[in-house]
């Protein structure tokens, strides 16, 4: 029987070892912020344009700038292009009217819809940092005191309140790349990704309306 039983377990393992397609996994936890208020396109803005200017900084480019507004603008569009024009003036940079002879400062939009489900997933990172916390001072889970219980009930609930109140995943995300360009070459590029509540998409990307097909109906 041991020897029936240790037969088994290796044909097992061996089976483990293959699959005829590849295994599924998730991906490391992650953030990915939501952008619900105009509030937040200003804090992007700001994010892009701190590192745009740190990579322009790096390659010692000092030319003046001219942001260019996309083609067929969305609310987003032209809210984003006053925002990223203050947050250069600002930050001490020339920035023209016109594009001549300038650096373009663009950008452009890219909504993802998906279709499968949002699982709202808690990763509980506040109840694990203070949970090592106490491992490091070698506190014992099993023997600590009313205190040290309330902290890591503390840290749970912290974790449910950060995710439940950023609303949980959405169905939409939104791709932004801010780009810089001069004389036919990238001088900066910065890709970021968003959720966005499905009710907002129309701000993001003036979507086309619907093809209309004209069909000729000829009479008998």
């Amino acid at each position: 029987m041991k020897l029936l039983a240790l037969g088994v377990s290796v044909a097992l393992l061996a089976a483990c070892k293959t699959s005829p397609i590849p295994v599924s996994e998730n991906f490391p936890i992650t953030v990915q912020p939501k952008v619900r208020s105009a509030g937040h396109w200003n804090l992007l803005s700001k994010d892009v344009v701190t590192q745009t200017l740190d990579t322009l900084n790096k390659v010692g480019t000092v030319a003046n700038l001219y942001v260019a507004l996309p083609p067929n603008a969305s609310t987003f569009d032209i809210a984003f292009r006053e925002f990223l024009i203050t947050e250069l003036v600002k930050a001490g940079r020339v920035v023209q009217q016109k594009p001549d002879n300038a650096m373009e400062v663009s950008y452009q939009t890219l909504v993802v819809r998906h279709e499968s489900p949002r699982p709202h997933f808690v990763p509980g990172g506040f109840t694990m940092l203070t949970a090592g916390l106490y491992a490091m001072y070698g506190l014992h889970l099993e023997h600590m005191d009313a205190k040290l219980a309330g902290g890591l009930a503390l840290a749970a609930t912290a974790d449910t309140v950060a995710s439940i109140n950023s609303g949980g995943p959405t169905h939409t995300e939104l791709v932004l790349t801010t780009t810089v360009s001069m004389s036919g070459r990238y001088l900066a590029r910065k890709t970021d990704i968003y959720y966005v509540e499905e009710e907002d998409t129309l701000l993001f990307a003036n979507l086309l309306p619907p093809r209309v097909k004209t069909v000729k109906v000829v009479g008998p």
